[in-house]
């Protein structure tokens, strides 16, 4: 299954969307990550790295099992990335980087391409470019 990784500078802005592209993803882990750790406006590599990997299906409090303890690990399919502003594309390419998962950054609308890839990722047959493309989708979305 692919995860989605909501990125804002605001942890409360990551959680709302988040929560709205929950109500449209099935089982689809979405994992939301936003501020400077420190309770202000900003991004941190290290916190995004940590949410790829509990999107890809890592240890997420108690969410996956490990394999040595005899539990089963969720299979990921990979994982795409949302982002609200310029810094943020910065800290998310470092995170990608830094972790093991296969991880990708959509060039979409926060918002609605986290929707829209949340949709995309409840297909069975999704992959990491299939919801990517789907979340860039979004771009072409008119509200009026």
């Amino acid at each position: 299954m692919v995860g989605i990784v909501v990125v804002s500078h605001s942890e409360r802005a990551a959680e709302g969307i988040a929560e709205v592209a929950a109500e449209m993803a099935g089982d689809t882990r979405i994992e939301p990550v936003g501020g400077d750790g420190k309770g202000g406006i900003g991004t941190v590599p290290d916190a995004i790295e940590d949410a790829i990997d509990a999107a890809a299906g890592g240890t997420d409090e108690g969410d996956a099992t490990d394999a040595e303890d005899g539990g089963d690990v969720t299979e990921s399919d990979g994982v795409v990335i949302l982002v609200d502003l310029g810094s943020a594309v910065m800290n998310a390419d470092v995170a990608v980087e830094l972790s093991d998962a296969e991880a990708v950054i959509a060039d979409a609308p926060v918002l609605e391409g986290a929707v829209n890839a949340a949709v995309a990722a409840t297909d069975p047959s999704a992959t990491v470019e299939s919801v990517r493309e789907q979340a860039e989708a979004a771009r072409d979305i008119e509200k009026l």
